[in-house]
């Protein structure tokens, strides 16, 4: 996933580097859980530079399942930090630097109270357990950003992709279909951490066969969203074990919308509906809109960057 997206006014550009009834039913044990998500994100400049507000994402979003229990933010140089809710309910920081740097560092601690350990056990609405089926109304206009069809080049490719796994009149469940797209990327892609900035079209990730877990997010939320289903965007954490024997990643999936369920996430780097190892925090219509840190600066041209993401049990 995307870590940084640090723009230049003077200078190269620095590349941003990097989720009917179902389930067990109302008796299910929500049992809470502590986790402690240390985000820690460096860059050393060239020399002395003047940096603009920064734009960050960093805190998890709050909801049923997920509870914060404690949240910092240290940033060096000294910044002025002002909190919003962007137009997405996101909490957005904003910093504000005065001095002059070599060295921008910002670490995020948070303690989290996840409850959500059962994804699977939701309702469908009766009208949109099978597809295709018709949001109502109101939901529809709300939802009207996220069912925006795939951009020109991608909708032949994308439409040829999705008939592999499902024609018009075949009787499938909704949930189903979803999960058969979502497991259908796992299957037939071959994931590749990717430094390069930016998100690979549909089009390209089809093409290439290859791609990051951002790029088979979009990937999925464009085929979704092909079908007439309102999917979003997904940037936040994923607990799980890495080869160097740390635990936790910046990680990338997507959202859709199911009537009597609401936003419901599926993962296609892994195949399978986000559950408790997926902490979001930020959602987006577009991919580019939710990069952990955006900002600029004026100086000289390049940094070195490095990111490290820890989850552990506090």
């Amino acid at each position: 996933m995307d870590d940084i997206a640090l723009a230049t006014r003077q200078g190269a550009s620095i590349p941003a580097i990097a989720g009917g009834a179902i389930g067990a039913g109302p008796d299910t044990d929500w049992s809470m859980r502590r986790l402690k998500i240390l985000h820690r994100t460096y860059y050393n400049f060239r020399g002395a530079v003047q940096l603009e507000p920064h734009r960050l994402l960093l805190r998890p979003r709050e909801g049923p399942g997920l509870h914060i229990e404690l949240s910092k933010l240290d940033i060096s140089p000294a910044a002025q930090i002002r909190w919003i809710r962007d137009a997405y309910d996101n909490s957005v920081a904003i910093a504000s630097f005065a001095s002059p740097t070599t060295q921008l560092a910002i670490v995020s601690e948070c303690i989290v109270q996840q409850f959500d350990e059962a994804p699977l056990d939701f309702l469908v609405e009766d009208f949109a357990v099978n597809y295709p089926f018709t949001y109502d109304a109101d939901s529809a206009e709300v939802l009207r950003p996220y069912l925006d069809s795939p951009p020109q080049g991608d909708q032949t490719a994308l439409g040829a992709w999705v008939r592999r796994y499902w024609q018009p009149g075949e009787l499938v469940q909704t949930y189903g279909l979803l999960a058969r797209l979502c497991s259908a990327i796992n299957q037939s892609m071959i994931y590749q951490m990717r430094e390069q900035p930016g998100v690979q079209s549909a089009s390209e990730t089809l093409t290439r066969g290859v791609g990051s877990c951002r790029d088979f997010a979009n990937l999925f939320m464009e085929a979704a969203r092909s079908l007439g289903l309102a999917a979003r965007f997904v940037s936040g954490y994923l607990n799980a074990p890495l080869a160097d024997g740390r635990s936790g990643s910046t990680h990338a999936w997507a959202e859709v919308y199911l009537p009597g369920a609401g936003w419901k996430g599926f993962d296609p780097t892994s195949g399978e509906i986000a559950g408790s190892q997926h902490i979001a925090v930020a959602v987006a219509r577009l991919p580019e809109v939710v990069s952990p840190v955006t900002g600029a600066f004026f100086g000289p041209a390049g940094a070195d960057l490095s990111v490290g993401v820890w989850v552990s049990e506090p």
